[in-house]
C-alpha cells in the first residue's frame, strides 16, 4: 500500500513525481523537505521538529527576516537526490527550518501580501523609467509575512539600481531584494501555452536552461524562419535541443553533404536528406534544384567508393532500375494551327443542329431503314438464283 502523498495531485509549476513513494521507509529516510513558493522558486528546509508533512501541505518556513509561506512539493528520500542535483549541501549553514503548518492567520497575511504584487510591479516599472534605467521589472513576489519583496528584472547590460532600491523602499515600506533573470526564466515565471498546445516546458518541468543554437535546427532540416523557431521568450525554442542528438547520430551513418557524386555525364551535388527514409536527393547545380535524383544511402556509398577507384557510373540510379524515356522538348504552337480547337467546336454545333432541326425527319429515316435492308436481301436472293442457273 503506497503512501498517501503519492496520489495527491498539485497544480503547482515544476511538480515532481515521487517515484520512490512506494518504497518502504522511504518517507522517513530524511528530515529535509522541498517547498515551492510563487511560480518557479523552490527551497529545501529542515523539518527539525518532526512535523508529519505530506505533499501539498502549506507550511510556514524560516526566512530572512521573518517567515515565508510555501507548499510542500516533495518529501522522503527523493529530496536528497534533488538536493544533490541542485548542488545543495546538507551541512550548509544556509539551510533553514520548517516552523509549522500554516495557520489561518498566516494564510490571511499571505493572501493580503499577494494581492499587492501586481500593483507593486506596475508602480516599480514607472519608477525605473523615471530614473532612466534600462531594465524591465517582470515580476514581484512578496514574502509570506509581507515584510520583504523580491523584484525580478531583465536587463541586457549591467544596471546600477542602488537609487532604485532606496526609492522602492521608501515607496512600499518593505525590504527590497533585486534578482536578475533571463528571458527564458521570465517566460517560465509568467507561464503560458506553447505552439504544441501544451503548457510551456520552462514553466511545467524544466529547471535548467541550456543555450540553443541555430545549428541544432539545421541538423534537423527545420526551416530557418525566426517566427517559427522563436518561443514566447523571443529566444530559440528549448524543444529544438530535444532530438538534435538523435539527428547527429543518424547523420554519422549517412554520406557527407560535402561529397559530390561523379557520373560519366555530370557531377551531382547534395540537395537534401530524408533521415527517416535514409534517402538523399542530389542536384546537378550547387545553388538551385536542377535534375533532382533521389537515391538510397547505400547506393550513394557505393558511388562514392566507385569514384575513389576512378570509376564513374552511367547514372546515380542502380543499373537494374529502368530509366524513364526522355522526351524531347518541342513547340506545340509552332507545329499545329492555333485554330485547331475551333474545328471540333464547329462539328459539335453542326451535330446539334441536325438533331434539333426536324422531328419528323428522324421518324421517316427510321421507317426507311428496314426497306433498304429488305431490298438488299431481295437483290442478294436474285443474284444467288442467277448464279445457280449458270452453273
Amino acid at each position: 500500500m503506497g503512501k498517501k502523498g503519492c496520489s495527491r495531485i498539485q497544480n503547482n509549476k515544476l511538480n515532481t513525481y515521487d517515484w520512490l513513494c512506494d518504497v518502504p521507509d522511504a518517507g522517513n529516510s530524511t528530515d529535509y523537505v522541498e517547498v515551492q513558493f510563487k511560480n518557479t522558486r523552490k527551497g529545501y528546509f529542515l523539518n527539525s521538529t518532526k512535523i508529519p508533512l505530506e505533499k501539498g501541505d502549506v507550511v510556514a518556513v524560516e526566512a530572512s527576516p521573518g517567515h515565508d509561506i510555501g507548499t510542500v512539493t516533495l518529501t522522503g528520500k527523493l529530496v536528497l537526490l534533488q538536493m544533490k542535483k541542485n548542488n545543495v549541501r546538507t551541512e550548509s549553514i544556509d539551510i533553514k527550518r520548517v516552523y509549522r503548518k500554516a495557520k489561518t492567520n498566516d494564510l490571511e497575511k499571505y493572501e493580503e501580501a499577494k494581492a499587492k504584487e501586481h500593483a507593486t510591479m506596475i508602480r516599480s516599472r514607472h519608477l525605473a523609467e523615471e530614473l532612466g534605467l534600462n531594465m524591465k521589472i517582470g515580476d514581484v513576489e512578496y514574502q509570506g509575512d509581507g515584510n520583504k519583496a523580491i523584484f525580478y528584472y531583465i536587463a541586457d547590460e549591467r544596471v546600477d539600481f542602488r537609487q532604485l532600491i532606496k526609492v522602492l523602499a521608501d515607496t512600499f515600506r518593505v525590504r527590497i531584494e533585486m534578482k536578475q533573470i533571463g528571458a527564458r526564466q521570465e517566460a517560465g515565471r509568467i507561464g503560458g501555452i506553447g505552439p504544441c498546445g501544451r503548457e510551456l516546458c520552462c514553466s511545467s518541468w524544466m529547471t535548467g536552461f541550456v543555450s540553443v543554437a541555430t545549428g541544432a535546427a539545421r541538423y534537423q532540416d527545420i526551416s530557418m524562419n525566426p517566427q517559427k523557431l522563436a518561443g514566447q521568450c523571443a529566444k530559440l525554442k528549448c524543444c529544438i535541443n530535444y532530438e538534435v542528438d538523435t539527428y547527429v547520430e543518424a547523420h554519422k551513418h549517412l554520406p557527407s553533404k560535402e561529397v559530390a557524386l561523379e557520373t560519366k555525364d555530370t557531377t551531382h551535388y547534395h540537395f537534401k536528406t530524408d533521415i527517416f527514409k535514409r534517402e538523399i536527393t542530389y542536384s546537378t547545380d550547387k545553388v538551385i534544384a536542377a535534375n533532382l535524383v533521389t537515391i538510397p544511402a547505400a547506393r550513394a556509398f557505393d558511388i562514392i567508393n566507385m569514384n575513389k577507384k576512378g570509376i564513374k557510373p552511367e547514372s546515380l540510379e542502380a543499373d537494374s532500375k529502368p530509366q524513364p524515356a526522355k522526351r524531347d522538348a518541342h513547340d506545340i504552337l509552332g507545329q499545329e494551327s492555333l485554330t485547331r480547337f475551333d474545328a471540333t467546336v464547329r462539328k459539335k454545333k453542326k451535330k446539334k443542329k441536325i438533331i434539333s432541326g426536324t422531328n419528323n425527319s428522324g421518324e421517316e429515316q427510321a421507317a426507311q431503314k428496314p426497306k433498304v435492308i429488305n431490298d438488299k436481301r431481295v437483290n442478294n436472293g436474285k443474284l444467288q438464283s442467277n448464279v445457280k442457273q449458270k452453273n
